[in-house]
């Protein structure tokens, strides 16, 4: 009997894969915005309400459901949407070596309760509190947890392989360029915070919780100190962390960031921070990018900028930090007696999938900027911004599917996990609105202005 030739890791692996399929849909986004020979553009919902009495101001902002949904362009960017990422993530999981029959129908069902979920997130009220990352989470917990996932469904929930490849998508927005639009001022707020917080959570969590659940940890504390879900699963690939426990971390990232999204800017406000420190506080401390900027803007534009570009450079740490997880665990971490651990178990462990967010973010900054400019950059990343949220909203839907309230209540170690998570936050917090203080406040530095 013949056997068949192996596919290389090269294709067949899910770093690899999220790599290729992130850069297709980056060059096609490229060809199609500089060329403007076609509109790549994905399918968003704009803001639409159920009829409430609305300021002028707010109900221009709003488009009627139905007027949406009669729309040709409508459905022509759901049909690209749907076709580009059915095909993509199915040619992948061909190559994986699964089955095509299995995933499609499975495919086309997750895609449209996401659907459903960027539905629901569009309306009017439920989006001026909770960005669609929420309701994600929530409808797939609500099917999980009460009639239950069906089998036939199962094959499509890949939540890694979803973010992985929003990751690489993501990458071409994060621009070297804003390091120098915040300066050493983004830089002492978001490099110099974050590894420390992720340090004390490794102590606090190993040290004096006794929680030993390494990979758990380590996770945790890389969720809590720069962008939650992203760098919880490029840092839970390089520590090997079980499916089940990255779930539990993502969630819990999730639950507090909504919390922190929607209490944190009052506070700010009740202290009477000014705009600039209090955009800064905000994004060195809530974890995903989208929340961030929700709840930067609640407190006026600058504070908005100063929010994102805040993120933004902290967002970069993401594959160094994951580089660095992948070393300390090979060779200290899971190395046993005298073993001696090689490059070679270094680069089995690194998530390759972070390479692909490097070089699409060097190509963005270096190549498509000086070339086309800062104009053509951002089009194309209007572009790919709702490619990387449709990768993102697959994947948490996929984690709401996947998760059991029952299981993660028994992975909680009495407790540990969650008090691990708010110890190590409030320390995140203080630390940030330290250095904020320190930077911004006028009393040691000049305070930069944001154009």
């Amino acid at each position: 009997m013949e056997n068949k030739k192996a596919v290389p890791d090269f294709w067949a692996k899910e770093d690899w894969q999220a790599i290729w399929i992130g850069a297709i849909v980056i060059i096609i986004a490229c060809f199609a915005v500089l060329t403007k020979a076609f509109d790549f553009s994905a399918i968003k919902f704009a803001t639409w309400t159920l009829g409430e009495n609305l300021s002028e101001a707010a109900a221009a902002k709003v488009v009627p459901l139905g007027e949406q949904l009669a729309s040709l362009a409508f459905w022509r960017k759901l049909l690209v949407t749907f076709v580009t990422l059915g095909v993509l993530f199915t040619l992948g999981v061909k190559l994986q070596g699964g089955s095509i029959k299995k995933y499609i129908p499975a495919f086309i069902a997750l895609f449209v309760i996401s659907l459903v979920v960027r539905l629901v997130s569009a309306e009017f009220t439920l989006n001026r509190y909770l960005e669609w990352a929420f309701w994600a989470l929530l409808i797939g917990l609500l099917i999980s947890n009460t009639v239950g996932v069906p089998e036939w469904l199962k094959p499509a929930i890949k939540t890694e392989f979803y973010i992985k490849t929003g990751l690489v998508i993501m990458g071409f927005s994060v621009l070297f360029s804003n390091i120098a639009k915040f300066g050493l001022y983004g830089l002492g707020i978001a490099w110099i915070v974050t590894p420390i917080v992720i340090l004390f959570m490794w102590w606090l969590g190993t040290r004096v919780m006794k929680i030993d659940n390494k990979p758990l940890v380590i996770t945790l504390a890389s969720a809590t100190s720069v962008c939650g879900t992203s760098a919880a699963i490029a840092t839970g690939a390089a520590s090997n962390c079980k499916k089940t426990d990255l779930t539990m971390a993502v969630s819990i990232s999730i639950i507090f960031t909504v919390l922190m999204m929607v209490f944190e800017p009052i506070i700010i406000k009740a202290t009477g921070m000014s705009p600039i420190m209090g955009g800064a506080l905000i994004g060195g401390t809530v974890d995903s990018t989208g929340a961030v900027a929700v709840a930067g803007s609640t407190l006026g534009g600058e504070a908005e900028k100063a929010a994102v570009l805040v993120k933004m450079i902290q967002n970069i740490l993401i594959g160094f930090i994951a580089f660095f997880v992948a070393v300390f665990f090979a060779t200290r971490v899971d190395r046993t007696g005298n073993q001696k651990v090689g490059a070679g178990e270094i680069w089995t462990r690194f998530p390759k999938f972070i390479l692909g967010f490097f070089v699409a973010s060097l190509v963005a900054s270096f190549v498509i900027m000086p070339a086309f400019g800062s104009d053509q950059v951002s089009a194309i990343n209007k572009v790919l911004d709702q490619y990387k949220n449709w990768a993102f909203v697959l994947a948490f839907t996929s984690i709401g599917l996947d998760t059991n309230f029952k299981e993660i209540i028994k992975q909680m170690q009495g407790g540990k996990v969650l008090w691990l998570y708010i110890i190590g936050q409030l320390f995140n917090i203080a630390l940030t609105f330290f250095a904020v203080w320190f930077l911004l406040s006028g009393k040691i530095f000049p305070i930069p202005v944001l154009d």
